[in-house]
Order: C-alpha cells, then structure tokens, then sequence
C-alpha cells in the first residue's frame, strides 16, 4: 500500500446517489410533523427534490424541502430563510429534525432493510474502484451523514472500511476540522479531498490551513451548471464520474 497519499471521499453525491432515499426519508418524517401531508409520496416530487438537493446539506434539511415542496414554495429563493421560518412555525429544533430524519431511517431500515439498500444505489463501478482504492491507498469517508447509515450501504456492497476511518454527523466535527485532524494524523502526506458541494469546497480554499489538500469537485453529484461555471475558475480540480480513483 502506498502510504504518501490519503483520500478522504464524501458520501452522498460522491460514492453513493442518495437522493431518492432522501427524499422519500424527507417526507416520511415530514409527515409525523405535518399531518396534512399524504403518507404516500407523490413520484413527481422526487423528481423536483433530486434538482434542488444541491441546496441540500445535511440529511435532516430534507425534511423541511419536502415540506417546502409540498407547500408549492420556490425552493431556490431564500432556503435558508424558509427554512427558519418553517422550524419556528413547527417549534421544532434542528437537533429534534436531526433526531427525527435518523430514527426514520431506522424505522425503514428495520422494517425492509433491502428495499432501503437498494434506494441508496452506489454511483456505477465505484464499488469496484472503492475495493481497489483499499489496497492501494489510506481512505477515509468525510460526511454529514450518520455513520451507522454509512457503514450500511458499504457492507451491503462488500466494502470493508474500518470504523475509525468513517467521519461522519456523530462526530459534530465540520469538514474543515476533519481534514484539519487527518493533516495532523499524517504530516507529510498528500490529501486528495472529492466533494460534490461547492460551498463546501470554497470554504476549504478560504481555511489557509487547509492549503496542501487537494480539491477535487465531484461533477457527476449534487451540483448545478452555475456551480460547475463558478467551480472552473477556482483552484479545484473539476472530475468525470470515469476519471474518479483512476
């Protein structure tokens, strides 16, 4: 294995294509906040919610988007804004909706955990590259998303990662305080860093102490044509889902 050089890897959008799951873990929790809404959701949202996940951070926002969606609501102007709105209205917290998003997933997991399997889909030949990635290189999973989900998806498609090497919500560590910590963990060893948000990216370029690791932009996940526009005047690499570990 060669040792001089690390990959850390989001999660959703980078390895696996969540955004179905997402959406429909989204309105099941909705539904137990807001009892007007169907139990069963409507297929075109799913459609509507895969194009504004870029807006998406952490699993638990689905939540309020699917609301967001069922309202009618113009999600891409002033997410934030409405979603403040929608906490208060509903006089819930984002530790009660961060709660609530993974104990849904629980309850879906328990119930038909292949069905859940299947609705998390790993994007095409990563599983194989990701088997390969482990005995060449040091690899490491940098989410927002709960591990246990994490370490899920990975064993139902037979990749073996060690506990220890999944940073995920539990650790209520930021990206950038992750990859400050594996710099330290492995002084002099390069860092390759693969994001599918740009936010998240851009925010790495601004840590000065972050300035080794090296940005690479996930084109094939959750980002927009205008995020893609914006990424290609930034010290980023911009990578094809084929180019991916090859």
């Amino acid at each position: 294995m060669n040792n001089s050089i690390i990959y850390a890897l989001d999660f959703d959008g980078v390895i696996c294509d969540s955004a179905v799951e997402t959406a429909i873990t989204g309105w099941k929790a909705a539904g137990s906040i807001w009892k007007d809404m169907p139990r069963t959701l409507p297929p075109e949202m799913v459609d509507q919610f895969r194009l504004i996940r870029p807006n998406i951070e952490t699993g638990y926002e689905a939540i309020l988007a699917m609301r967001l969606l069922y309202l009618g609501e113009d999600i891409e102007d002033n997410f934030n804004g409405k979603i403040q709105t929608l906490l208060k209205d509903a006089q819930t917290s984002v530790s009660d909706l961060k709660k609530l998003f993974g104990e849904t997933r629980d309850i879906w997991i328990a119930n038909d955990l292949a069905e859940w399997v299947m609705m998390n889909p790993l994007f095409a030949g990563v599983a194989a590259k990701l088997r390969k990635l482990e005995q060449q290189y040091p690899w490491y999973v940098v989410t927002t998303k709960q591990e246990r989900f994490v370490k899920q998806i990975l064993k139902a498609n037979a990749i073996d990662l060690p506990d220890e090497r999944i940073f995920g919500l539990d650790r209520n560590m930021s990206k950038v305080e992750v990859l400050k910590r594996l710099l330290k963990n492995h002084p002099n060893k390069t860092i390759y860093f693969v994001e599918d948000r740009l936010p998240t990216l851009l925010n790495i370029l601004n840590t000065g102490e972050l300035a080794s690791v090296k940005l690479i932009l996930a084109l094939w996940g959750y980002n927009t044509a205008e995020d893609k526009e914006t990424a290609a005047g930034q010290a980023l690499t911009l990578q094809q889902l084929e180019h991916f570990l090859a």
